[in-house]
C-alpha cells in the first residue's frame, strides 16, 4: 500500500511535468506532450465523429443512375445554413473537436507553429464544414494551411479541398486553374492524391460540358485511386460520359469493367452497369435469345433482390422492343410492386404504361397512368411540361372518345329489331352472371385461404402443405363446397341439430333469410331482365338526333383532335371517316373533307387526297376551302373569310360598343366554323357582349355555357375563372354610399334613335375639353341597352363639381335638345353596378326618396 508520502511525491511529479509543459515554451516536452495529446484524444475523437457523419452520408445518399453521376456525394444545399447551426450532429462534434484542438494545443510560438498535430486539426475543422454545405467557413480553413503551414503533409489534400470548395460554390475556372497548377507539380503527390484531384477536375469539367476533357481525367483517377468503391463509381461515370456523346461501344467497355470489378465494388454499380449495357443493345443485329438469358439471370440472383425494380423494368422494355406488348405491362406493374426508392423509374413505368395503353386507344387507363406518371416527376421541368400537355390534351380525348363510344352504342341499339335487342340483353345478362359466379368464388377461396393460413399461423408451421392432398389444405375446393351446401341447404346457424328447420329459432333466422333472399331476388330480377334495358331505349326522334348530333360533333373533334395535337394521322382519318360514313350535319361535312384532304395528302395517299380535293373543288367551290386548295401558297390569315380575320373584324365591333351585331354574327359563325379552333373564341366574346349589353344574370349563364362546352380550351378556363373569382365580386346589386365616392360622373340619356345626335354632342364636348386644357375630364358613349345609351363625362372629385360643369355645358350651348333635361350624377363605383345589373331605375329611385 502506497503511503501519504509516496502519493504527495507522485502528484508534485506529475504537476511539475504539466507545469513544464507551457504552450508558450518551444521545449521538447512541451511539443510532444500537445502532439500526442492533440492526435491521441481530441483529434481521436474528432475523425471517428466525422467518419461515423461521412459514412451515414453516403450510405444515405441516393445515386440517381438516370442522370451523370456526381464525382463526390453530396446533396446540394436547399438552403444557407446560418451560423452557429449544423446540418448533421456528427459534422458538429468534429468542429468542436478541430477547435477545440486548436484552442488547446496550438503552440505559436514567434510566429511559427511548433505542435505538428495543428494543420490535422485545420483540415478536420474545414472537410466537417464542407460536409456541413458550410463552404465559406470551410475555405477559410483550407487557406489558413495554405497561408501559415507551407511545409505541411496536408498541403496537396489543402488544395484540392480548397478545389472541390470552389466547385460547391459555382467558381469552376478557379477550381480547374488551380488543380491544374496541382498536377503539374506530379513529383510531389502521392497516387491517391494524383487521383482525388484528377477526379474533381473531372467534375469541373463535366460542369462545364466538357466532356472530352473530362473523360480524359476520369480515366486517370479510375486508374490511380486505391479504393475500389472509387475505381467502380469513375468507371461507371466514364462509361456515362461515352453513352452521352454517342460511343456505346467503348461506354460499355467502361461499364464491363466495373461488371469485372464484381464484389470489391458495390454491386448498385454493377447492377446498372449491366443495365445501361443492355439499354445500348440493338435489337436487329445482336442475339435477342443471349439477352433474354442475361435478363433472366440476373431477375433470379437473389443478391439482386434489393435490385429488382430496375432489372424487371429492363425486361419490361425488351418484351416491349420486341413485341410481346403483355409481357411488357406485366414486367412494368411487377417493377412497380416492387416499390423501389428509384422514384423516376416509377414514373417511367408509369409512363411506358400510360404510352402503350394510349397506343390501344385505352384512353381513360392511358390518363390514369399520366396523373401517376406526374406524381413523381419534379414539377417546373420541361418534362413535367411536357406529359401535363399530353395529358391534358387526353382530357379532351377521354371526353370526346366516351360520348362517340356511349352514343355509338345506344344508336346501334336503336337500330336493332327486337329479336335482336333481346338477343344482346340476353348475352350481356349472361355474362353478369358469370362475373358474379367468379366473384363469388373468388370471394370464398380469399376467404378459406385467410382461415387456412390463420389455421397455420396457430399451428407454428410457416407455409400450408400442399394442396394435392387433404381437401380443406384446397382454398378452392372449399369455396366450391361452401356453394354447393348453401345450393341444397340454404344459411343454416352454425348450431346442434341445424337440419330440423322447425325449430322456433330456426324458423326466424329461416324467414330473416327468406326475406334477404327475396329483397336480393328483387334486385336481381331489374339486374337480369331484358325488358328492363329494352324499354330505357329512346325511341323519340328528337331525342335520336340529339345523341346522333352529339355523336357525330364528338368525332369531329377527335378528328380535329389527333390531326393537331397529338399528331396521329391514322386516328384523325378514321375518327373523320367514321364522321362522314354517319351522314352527319351539313355544318361538318366540308370541314371534316378538308381535313382528310389535308391528312390523305401528308400521308402520301394520292387516291384519297384527289378524291376529297375534287369533290370540295366541284360541291363548294365558292367556299374559303376551295380557295385555299386553289391557292395553297396564300395564307389563311390574309383569307377575308377565314375566322382570324372575322374574328378580329368583329373583336372591333365589340370595342365600339356594337354588342347587338356581335352576338347576332357571333351565332352565325359559330354555326359556320362549328369544330374550328376560333369557336371557343367566338363563344367567349359573344358572352361577354351578353354581359355589356344584358347584364349580370346574362352574363353568368352565358359564362357558364362557355366553360360547360370548352373545359379543356383556354377560353372555358378563363371562363371558368371569371365565374369562381370574378363574378362572386360583383353580385351585389346594393349601391355604395357617396360619403365612399372618390369620382363622379355626368350622364345624358339618349335613346336608340338619337344615336347621331350623340355623336356630335360627343364630339363638341371633347373638342370643349381640348380647348379649356381640362386634360382630367374625358367623355364617353356607352351602351346601357337596346333601348338607351348614356354620353358620360367622367373626372368629377364630387357632385358639386359635376353639376357645376353641366351648367358650364348648358352656358357653351353644347347640349343641343339635352338643355332641358336633368343629367344624372353618379359614383364611378355605383356606374359600375348599374352598367352590370341594368339597375338604374332603382338607383334613381334611390336617389328621389327623402
Amino acid at each position: 500500500m502506497q503511503t501519504l508520502e509516496q502519493k504527495l511525491f507522485v502528484f508534485l511529479v506529475l504537476l511539475a511535468v504539466l507545469v513544464g509543459c507551457s504552450r508558450k515554451k518551444d521545449k521538447f516536452l512541451s511539443r510532444n506532450f500537445h502532439a500526442i495529446t492533440a492526435e491521441y484524444n481530441i483529434l481521436f475523437n474528432g475523425r471517428q465523429a466525422f467518419e461515423q457523419g461521412r459514412n451515414a452520408l453516403i450510405d444515405g445518399y441516393q445515386d440517381n443512375f438516370w442522370a451523370i453521376l456526381p464525382i463526390e456525394r453530396l446533396d446540394s444545399p436547399d438552403f444557407i445554413p446560418l451560423p452557429g447551426t449544423a446540418k448533421d450532429p456528427s459534422f458538429e462534434r468534429a468542429e468542436e473537436k478541430a477547435t477545440k484542438a486548436i484552442q488547446k494545443h496550438s503552440m505559436e510560438i514567434n510566429g511559427t507553429e511548433r505542435n505538428p498535430q495543428i494543420d490535422e486539426a485545420f483540415m478536420l475543422l474545414g472537410k466537417s464544414r464542407y460536409y456541413d454545405l458550410r463552404f465559406v467557413r470551410a475555405l477559410e480553413a483550407f487557406n489558413y494551411i495554405l497561408s501559415y503551414y507551407p511545409a505541411s503533409n496536408n498541403i496537396a489534400q489543402a488544395k484540392i479541398w480548397k478545389a472541390k470548395t470552389n466547385l460547391r460554390l459555382e467558381k469552376t475556372k478557379i477550381a480547374i486553374e488551380s488543380l491544374h497548377k496541382l498536377l503539374e507539380e506530379e513529383d510531389a503527390l502521392d497516387r491517391q492524391d494524383f487521383a482525388d484531384a484528377s477526379a474533381m477536375l473531372a467534375q469541373g469539367y463535366i460542369y462545364e460540358d466538357r466532356l472530352d476533357s473530362a473523360l480524359v481525367y476520369i480515366e486517370k483517377a479510375a486508374f490511380l485511386t486505391r479504393k475500389s468503391e472509387e475505381k467502380g463509381r469513375y468507371y461507371f461515370i466514364k462509361g456515362q460520359l461515352y453513352d452521352v456523346i454517342g460511343e456505346n461501344q467503348l461506354a460499355n467497355a467502361n461499364y464491363d469493367k466495373v461488371i469485372d470489378l464484381n464484389r470489391r465494388s458495390p454491386r448498385r454499380y454493377m447492377i446498372n452497369a449491366y443495365i445501361n449495357k443492355i439499354r445500348n443493345f440493338n435489337y436487329e443485329t445482336q442475339d435477342q435469345e443471349q439477352l433474354f438469358e442475361l435478363l433472366t439471370d440476373l431477375e433470379e440472383n437473389r443478391e439482386n433482390r434489393p435490385y429488382l425494380d430496375i432489372i424487371q423494368h429492363q425486361f419490361a422494355e425488351f418484351y416491349r422492343n420486341v413485341g410481346r406488348e403483355d409481357s411488357a405491362v406485366s414486367y412494368y406493374n411487377k417493377s412497380i410492386a416492387s416499390q423501389g426508392e428509384d422514384k423516376y423509374l416509377t414514373s417511367r413505368n408509369y409512363l411506358s404504361l400510360g404510352d402503350l395503353n394510349f397506343n390501344n386507344s385505352e384512353y381513360i387507363i392511358a390518363g390514369a397512368y399520366y396523373d401517376s406518371t406526374l406524381a413523381f416527376v419534379l414539377k417546373k421541368t420541361r418534362e413535367y411540361r411536357n406529359i401535363n400537355k399530353k395529358r391534358e390534351n387526353l382530357s379532351d380525348v377521354i371526353l370526346y372518345e366516351g360520348i362517340a363510344t356511349r352514343n355509338d352504342s345506344i344508336l346501334n341499339l336503336v337500330s336493332m329489331n327486337e329479336a335482336d335487342r333481346l338477343a344482346y340483353f340476353e348475352t350481356y345478362m349472361a355474362g353478369l352472371k358469370e362475373q358474379k359466379a367468379k366473384d363469388s368464388i373468388a370471394a370464398e377461396v380469399a376467404e378459406a385461404t385467410l382461415s387456412n393460413n390463420e389455421f397455420f399461423v396457430a399451428d407454428n408451421n410457416n407455409e400450408p402443405p400442399s394442396a394435392s392432398g387433404f381437401y380443406f389444405y384446397s382454398p378452392v375446393q372449399i369455396a366450391q363446397g361452401k356453394l354447393d351446401f348453401k345450393t341444397r341447404w340454404g344459411s343454416r346457424p352454425n348450431e346442434d341439430n341445424w337440419r330440423f328447420s322447425d325449430k322456433q329459432a330456426g324458423t326466424l333466422a329461416q324467414n330473416e333469410i327468406a326475406g334477404e333472399g327475396d329483397l336480393l331476388e328483387t334486385a336481381e330480377n331489374g339486374l337480369y331482365n331484358a325488358d328492363n334495358y329494352i324499354r330505357k331505349i329512346p325511341s323519340e326522334k328528337s331525342v335520336i338526333d340529339s345523341i346522333s348530333t352529339a355523336r357525330n360533333f364528338a368525332y369531329y373533334q377527335l378528328g380535329l383532335i389527333y390531326k393537331e395535337k397529338l399528331r396521329e394521322p391514322v386516328l384523325a382519318i378514321d375518327r373523320l371517316e367514321r364522321l362522314l360514313f354517319n351522314d352527319p350535319e351539313e355544318r361538318l361535312v366540308l370541314p371534316a373533307k378538308y381535313n382528310l384532304y389535308q391528312l390523305y395528302e401528308a400521308q402520301g395517299d394520292t387516291f384519297n387526297s384527289d378524291k376529297y380535293k375534287f369533290d370540295i373543288l366541284q360541291n363548294y367551290a365558292d367556299t374559303r376551302y376551295a380557295s385555299i386548295i386553289k391557292n395553297p401558297n396564300e395564307a389563311l390569315s390574309q383569307d377575308e373569310d377565314s375566322p382570324e380575320v372575322l374574328y378580329n373584324k368583329l373583336y372591333q365591333d365589340f370595342e365600339n360598343q356594337r354588342y347587338a351585331g356581335v352576338i347576332s354574327e357571333a351565332n352565325r359563325y359559330i354555326d359556320k366554323f362549328a369544330g374550328d379552333t376560333f369557336v371557343p373564341k367566338f363563344e367567349l366574346l359573344k358572352a361577354t357582349a351578353i354581359g355589356r349589353y344584358q347584364g349580370y344574370e346574362a352574363y353568368e349563364e352565358a359564362l357558364n355555357y362557355v366553360a360547360l362546352n370548352y373545359p379543356n380550351q383556354e377560353e372555358g378556363k378563363k371562363a371558368k375563372e371569371l365565374l369562381d373569382k370574378a363574378l362572386p365580386q360583383l353580385k351585389s346589386k346594393d349601391f355604395i354610399a357617396d360619403t365612399e365616392a372618390k369620382n363622379y360622373k355626368l350622364l345624358y340619356e339618349f335613346k336608340a334613335n338619337e344615336r347621331d345626335s350623340i355623336g356630335q354632342i360627343q364630339n363638341s364636348i371633347s373638342s370643349y375639353l381640348t380647348k379649356n386644357n381640362l386634360v382630367d375630364k374625358s367623355v364617353s358613349r356607352d351602351v346601357y341597352n337596346n333601348e338607351i345609351s348614356y354620353l358620360a363625362v367622367h373626372g368629377f372629385k364630387s357632385r358639386v363639381e359635376a353639376l357645376y360643369f353641366n351648367e358650364r355645358l348648358k352656358e357653351a350651348k353644347l347640349l343641343a335638345q339635352k338643355d332641358d333635361q336633368e343629367p344624372v350624377v353618379i359614383s364611378s363605383a355605383n356606374y359600375r353596378i348599374i352598367q352590370l345589373h341594368k339597375n338604374m331605375d332603382a338607383y334613381q329611385n334611390l336617389e328621389s326618396e327623402p
